[in-house]
Parts: C-alpha cells; sequence; structure tokens
C-alpha cells in the first residue's frame, strides 16, 4: 500500500470515521421528514459537507486535548498520537479544516444555520473537556450527537421545529445511554487519574440503571417524534427494530462481564441508527 494511503487510513482510524454512523443517519432522517421527501442535491450535500466536518474537528480535537491520557490508558495506548503515527500538526490541521467545512457550510445554507454553526462547533468541541469536571459527560457527548437532527431541520426549513427537538432528544439520550456502558471500561483509569464519569461515580451497577432508564427515555421519544411528524407504521416497524437492538445491547452487558461491550458500542447502535433512517425513508416513499 502506497504511503499517502496507509497515512489517510491512520487518520481515518484515529478519528473513528465508522463512527459517523452514529449521528448522520438521525440527521439525514430528520432533513427527510422536514422536507416532506429528499432535500435538494445542494441541501443534502451541505449538510453532509457539516457533519464530516464537525465530527472529523470534534474527534481530532479530542485525540489532540487526550493525548497524554491516552498513552496512560492501556486501552487507548495504541492510538496514532501517542505512537506518533500522526503529527500534533496534522491532528491541528484536521480541527481547522474540519472546523472550516462546517462553517462554509452552515453559511451557505441559510442565515440561521449560519448563525448557529459557531455554537454547534463549541458544543461538539467542547465536550473534549468535559470529562475533566462533571460526571455528566456522557450527555454532553450526547448534546454534541443529538444537535445533527436540529441542524438538519435548519438546513432545510431555515427554522428550529419541536419535532427536531424531541428527536434531539432521543438522540441525546440513546447516546449517553450507550457512552455510559462503553465508560465502563474505563472505570479504575477514571478512578486513578480524577475523571468523572457514571460509572467511577456510582459504581458499575447503578450507572447501568441509568443508562437503561436513558434508553427507555430514547425509545419513547422516537415514538412522540413519529406522532408529531404524523409517520405511519413503518417508521414504528423501524422504532421496534432499534428498540429491539437497544434491549439486545443492554442485555449483553453486566457489571460482571464486558467482554461484549465494544459489539454493544458498534453494532447494536449502529442498527439503531440505520434503523431509523431507513424506515423513515420507507414510510415516506409509501405515502
Amino acid at each position: 500500500m502506497t504511503r499517502p494511503w496507509a497515512k489517510l487510513l491512520v487518520i481515518l482510524e484515529m478519528i473513528k470515521f465508522e463512527h459517523t454512523v452514529f449521528a448522520l443517519p438521525f440527521a439525514l432522517a430528520s432533513a427527510l421528514v422536514a422536507s416532506h421527501g429528499l432535500p435538494s442535491g445542494r441541501t443534502l450535500g451541505l449538510i453532509l459537507m457539516a457533519m464530516v466536518g464537525a465530527r472529523s474537528a470534534a474527534m481530532a480535537f479530542n485525540r489532540i486535548v487526550d493525548v497524554r491520557l491516552d498513552a496512560l490508558n492501556p486501552r487507548t495506548a495504541n492510538r496514532a498520537l501517542p505512537r506518533n503515527l500522526v503529527s500534533r500538526g496534522a491532528a491541528w490541521a484536521l480541527v481547522v479544516g474540519g472546523s472550516a467545512m462546517l462553517l462554509i457550510a452552515a453559511c451557505l445554507l441559510n442565515p440561521l444555520a449560519c448563525a448557529l454553526s459557531p455554537v454547534a462547533l463549541a458544543v461538539v468541541l467542547g465536550y473534549s473537556y468535559s470529562k475533566r469536571f462533571t460526571s455528566l459527560s456522557h450527555l454532553w457527548l450526547g448534546l454534541a450527537l443529538g444537535i445533527a437532527p436540529v441542524g438538519a431541520w435548519v438546513a432545510v426549513k431555515g427554522e428550529i421545529g419541536f419535532p427536531s427537538m424531541v428527536l434531539s432528544a432521543a438522540v441525546i439520550l440513546w447516546t449517553a445511554g450507550f457512552d455510559i456502558i462503553y465508560a465502563l471500561q474505563d472505570l479504575e483509569f477514571d478512578r486513578r487519574f480524577g475523571l468523572f464519569s457514571l460509572p467511577a461515580r456510582m459504581g458499575p451497577s447503578r450507572a447501568l440503571l441509568v443508562s437503561r432508564a436513558f434508553h427507555v427515555g430514547a425509545t419513547i421519544l422516537l415514538i412522540l417524534f413519529g406522532f408529531l411528524c404524523k409517520l405511519g407504521v413503518w417508521y414504528y416497524v423501524g422504532v421496534g427494530l432499534a428498540a429491539g437492538s437497544l434491549l439486545y445491547e443492554q442485555s449483553i452487558v453486566s457489571p460482571d462481564d464486558l467482554s461484549r461491550v465494544n459489539a454493544a458500542f458498534f453494532n447494536a447502535n449502529g442498527v439503531v441508527s440505520i434503523a431509523i433512517l431507513a424506515f423513515v425513508a420507507l414510510d415516506l416513499y409509501a405515502r
């Protein structure tokens, strides 16, 4: 493999590009509902540009902020920055470039999207510091992903619609729920180095109860979103699949067995977001 391609793969791994599957489908689902079908190619392209830019900037910034801690944590010591596989300069270039993509795309969409884009950027970048001072960092991560449906709605309609806020709240609770599960892996490390998380503060058993409550709340909000947008039976089939995936996710993780956390984190949650997008699209097409 040629060196440029090898470097690109390292960078994509550093920012976990495949995890775009979490927030992007919810943004696209919101855009489909807001436009009562398929948005224009220009609008759709700018939404994708903003999403990819924001997420790339946020992940690169997170790696820069956490490089010292990542080097100390056995689970993360193999990441690109601690191993000097990617330079700090390249990571900062990704932060600047991704931020510019978000801001430019938003300002090409409409005035409200442009005005709100610095707020969105502050939220997604600010998450990287949240574990330094609050155990509710999981909800901050949820907000970083959850602003995507609102942003997509604004991109299409030029206003903040209440249904998009309900979908945003669902994404916030869904994300916080699975991030609590993911944080179980670092419980002892977080306690040792004074980092904040619900597992470190409450212990794994109580933290898992909070995670399950969040996922129940997310499911209820997804149902409410369908009701507000007058979506049909196909959408609720998608919600059922998403709820089943969340139930599976919760069932394979326990305080005494974290061996399947990665399956719970990526596989199950990928089903959630893709099911919602696919069945929103199917429901709109069927009508």
